[in-house]
């Protein structure tokens, strides 16, 4: 039976007042699953820099194609959503940078293996920042339709990851510059810009976590 066959078998009044008022997406878990989605990534993320293993790094680049169906998903979704939760442009600026975290990643390990770099100290810190920030976005988004207050403090603590994480990346910028091998700066700088780009995108997620929050509290 048929999803057209569903709606005949009901009521009139009840077909009459779905068709009026339709009935809301569940965007609370639409966002995150997206958010748990971008986690698994970060996971692998933290573990290619330990390892350097190109078998991560593939699964990553394969990672990227489940987070762009999410993304769509969710855009299709919102676009033909009636009405929101929540405000409308939060959740499309939500989906976007959390789906631009995941294209970091793979950036990262595409061009790493591209040029031959492999992952150093200043990698890793930076994954783990990383990894921190988006492990503070799945627990905020994940209780942001009960406990929206709390998810308030877990916006935070992933702002507070981006912070460590540009820490890192200025201190690798330091150290990177200081002989002569101008190849090999050139390469680690554009690795290096491409984590930092991924925790700026991982914080702009948590600045609309927190701005959903203070809209419905």
């Amino acid at each position: 039976m048929d999803s057209n066959d569903d709606d005949r078998q009901k009521p009139i009044f009840r077909r009459l007042f779905d068709r009026v008022f339709p009935k809301v997406p569940d965007f609370f878990r639409l966002l995150a699953e997206q958010a748990i989605q971008v986690n698994h990534t970060a996971n692998l993320l933290v573990e290619y820099m330990e390892t350097g293993d190109a078998a991560i790094g593939q699964q990553i680049r394969q990672d990227e194609h489940e987070a762009d169906r999410l993304k769509i998903r969710n855009l299709h979704t919102l676009n033909e959503a009636f009405s929101t939760p929540i405000d409308r442009e939060d959740i499309y600026r939500a989906i976007l940078d959390m789906d631009e975290v995941v294209n970091y990643c793979k950036t990262t390990v595409s061009e790493m293996s591209v040029l031959e770099v492999t992952p150093d100290k200043f990698d890793l810190e930076m994954a783990l920042h990383l990894k921190e920030g988006v492990d503070a976005l799945v627990a905020g988004f994940t209780k942001l339709a009960t406990q929206p207050g709390a998810a308030a403090l877990d916006a935070d603590m992933a702002r507070k990851a981006e912070r460590k994480a540009e820490k890192s990346y200025r201190r690798a910028i330091a150290a990177l510059f200081q002989g002569d091998d101008y190849i090999t700066m050139f390469k680690r700088r554009e690795i290096y810009r491409h984590l930092s780009n991924a925790a700026d995108r991982m914080a702009n997620c948590a600045n609309t976590l927190h701005d959903i929050v203070v809209k419905i509290t």
